[in-house]
């Protein structure tokens, strides 16, 4: 069955429910799911990414069908679905999971999809595109979170904060509530300010989910992944983010090769590493071989390739390739 995703108002799911939704619209998906969460608190919420249940379908699957007297209800959340899934979503589907509210959260999917396919045919399931906010809606979700606040910004300024969030309103809340800290107190926002808040050019987000792939920290990276709303647009800033840490990396690991003391290969560094970064870098360092590395950034020029010729598929692609080298042994 299919809805449309500006036809929601309160949240109608129950559940027992297996909804689909799918776009590039992750601000808006993502206000749906919290508002499907609050409404049903005594639920137990588990968030899964796709890969972590290719890798182990039995304990997935041990996780979905158990009972326990203290978590009557649950609610299941597969991010960065695709076709890859289907055949487990239909056994899921056939085994009438009645106290599980079941979301499969995609990235935009073909007409030929079989995922899309199965839920826009089947009047039991749900399926909603949540496609990107127009410029309208933007700059009226930003009018009315300035209007609340108080805070006054002129219409140039408001057109040039909607301009830079790619039609995604997650990422203008984001922007916004910069904007509401810095004005904390009565403080006046320039243009010069607005511009220097909302430079959405370096995503620390990307940063920082490199960083632990890099150190091995796959827990950390998985929840990184599941938390943020990357899309296909980031895929190019990820690798070339990946890219340049590991040359980074490349680096530092031949110099530790040389010295055998980690404390030198930090201190020495050029550019100096910033004191913050010192003990994720020496993780980093540990984890990793300079051959390692250097396969790690061949491959790596594999996957931007492979990126730019799949774009529809291409966060998939970027997703199974970071948790791939989270988990890899390469300090050997």
């Amino acid at each position: 069955m299919i809805l449309k995703a500006y036809s929601l108002g309160k949240s109608i799911f129950k559940i027992g429910d297996v909804v689909l939704f799918y776009g590039k619209n992750d601000g808006l998906k993502k206000e749906e799911i919290l508002k499907i969460i609050s409404l049903n608190k005594n639920a137990n919420v588990t968030n899964y990414d796709e890969k972590q249940i290719l890798d182990d379908q039995d304990n997935f699957f041990n996780n979905i069908l158990s009972k326990s007297l203290f978590e009557k209800e649950k609610i299941v959340i597969i991010n960065r679905a695709s076709d890859k899934i289907f055949k487990i979503i239909e056994e899921l589907i056939e085994k009438d999971i009645q106290d599980t509210l079941l979301i499969i959260n995609s990235e935009s999917l073909e007409k030929k999809s079989k995922l899309r396919s199965i839920f826009e045919k089947d009047k039991k399931m749900i399926c909603i595109a949540f496609y990107p906010d127009n410029l309208e809606t933007l700059s009226k979700i930003t009018q009315n979170f300035l209007r609340e606040r108080k805070i006054t910004i002129s219409q140039s300024n408001i057109n040039l904060i909607v301009s830079r969030c790619n039609g995604d309103r997650g990422v203008l809340k984001n922007e916004l509530w910069k904007i509401e800290n810095f004005t904390l107190g009565g403080k006046k926002i320039t243009n010069e300010d607005l511009i220097k808040l909302t430079n959405l050019i370096e995503n620390f987000s990307i940063s920082e989910l490199i960083d632990n792939c890099l150190a091995k920290n796959k827990r950390k990276t998985i929840h990184i992944l599941n938390e943020n709303n990357f899309n296909n647009e980031d895929c190019i800033l990820i690798t070339r983010t990946f890219l340049s840490k590991s040359k980074k990396i490349l680096k530092l690991c031949s110099e530790f090769e040389n010295n055998k003391n980690i404390d030198l290969t930090i201190s020495s560094a050029k550019p100096p590493i910033f004191w913050k970064d010192k003990e994720i870098t020496k993780q980093q360092i540990y984890k990793w071989t300079p051959k390692n590395i250097k396969r790690l950034i061949f491959r790596l020029n594999e996957v931007e390739l492979l990126v730019k010729k799949n774009v529809n598929n291409s966060i998939n692609f970027i997703s199974d390739f970071i948790l791939e080298q989270s988990s890899l042994n390469t300090n050997n």
